[in-house]
């Protein structure tokens, strides 16, 4: 049971380190959000602590134009 707890902890720690990086670097300031904004926020909290070490994720998104 407790290393449950431990694990979950890491987790929340990695995630909390994650957004303060997303944060850090304007992602959540921004008013245009599109599906490459969205996604490399997403990857950049899920990165966490790699941030620090290098890690710089982004997303290209190209979604499909409906159709008329």
């Amino acid at each position: 049971m407790r290393g449950g707890s431990i694990s979950g902890v890491i987790v929340l720690v990695w995630l909390v380190i994650g957004v303060v990086a997303a944060v850090q670097r304007g992602y959540f300031e921004r008013d245009d959000t599109n599906c490459a904004h969205a996604g490399t926020t997403i990857v950049t909290v899920i990165a966490g602590p790699l941030n620090y070490i290098g890690v710089n994720p982004k997303i290209d998104c190209d979604l499909p134009e409906p159709s008329e």
